[in-house]
């Protein structure tokens, strides 16, 4: 049973570098990022390759994940109805923000995006990475989904998001000036990135709490800096977290849609 256990965790591993990066990845990075042997992440890449999670490409050799991962999900989102459900908060900010809105949802100690509204209609338009997973400790996202933790347990998990093998995006930021933020963040209700997740880009975000002590997600404003000026922010912010606090009043209902359907 062991044996089984550690397959399948390192199956999921390979599955979640794959699509954290959402690129292609040679098999020597791929065993270095997850500490395992080459020979080791070859069966892994294998299995994942017969059951159809992951391809190789021809020419490169390189692995990539296929749309199996892609579809399974949407059709969990669809199962939950919680797109569905939030979808029209989602535009609504869009339309009066004119800017990238974007909805993360918590899931264990990290956040995942599932939703996005495009508002910009003329001009620059910020097209974010498709990625899955939200990097915590630079996105406004992040920092609005850490600002609701405790100081200590906030910090031990930005550093645990950040050690994945990859160079810090926060490298520069002393801990000191972190939980600054934090706390800045914390007090005013909203999180705030200028540039220091992309370059060229601010985004402004907010915790969706269904109490005090429960965030479930987050949902935020993003675009080009020379949109996005720090004249702006302050209304911004207040309709990013005037959305929040719709989305909190909304959540529960995918919970009781789904209760009726008996999932």
């Amino acid at each position: 049973m062991r044996v089984v256990n550690s397959l399948v965790e390192r199956c999921f591993a390979v599955i979640e570098l794959l699509a954290n990066d959402a690129s292609a990845m040679r098999l020597g990075e791929i065993a270095e990022r997850l500490d395992l042997q080459k020979s080791a992440a070859h069966r892994m890449l294998t299995l994942l390759c017969d059951m159809g999670w992951v391809e190789q490409d021809s020419v490169t050799g390189y692995y990539r994940l296929t749309l199996r991962l892609a579809i399974v999900g949407q059709r969990f989102l669809s199962a939950t109805s919680l797109t569905d459900v939030c979808q029209p908060a989602l535009e609504e900010l869009a339309s009066e923000s004119a800017e990238l809105v974007r909805m993360a949802v918590v899931q264990g100690e990290t956040l995942t995006w599932i939703s996005q509204v495009q508002g910009a209609q003329k001009g620059l338009r910020y097209q974010p990475e498709l990625v899955a997973k939200v990097r915590l400790a630079t996105t406004a996202n992040g920092r609005a989904y850490l600002s609701t933790l405790a100081s200590t347990e906030a910090m031990r998990i930005a550093l645990h998001d950040s050690g994945d093998g990859r160079k810090s995006q926060h490298g520069n930021v002393s801990v000191e000036d972190f939980l600054e933020e934090l706390k800045l963040s914390r007090d005013r209700g909203w999180a705030l990135s200028n540039e220091e997740a992309e370059p060229g880009v601010v985004a402004i975000a907010a915790p969706i709490k269904l109490s005090a002590e429960k965030t479930v997600g987050t949902v935020s404003v993003a675009g080009p800096s020379s949109r996005l000026t720090q004249d702006r922010h302050e209304a911004i912010a207040a309709s990013v977290m005037s959305t929040a606090e719709k989305l909190g009043e909304l959540w529960p209902l995918r919970e009781k849609y789904n209760n009726g359907r008996g999932l």
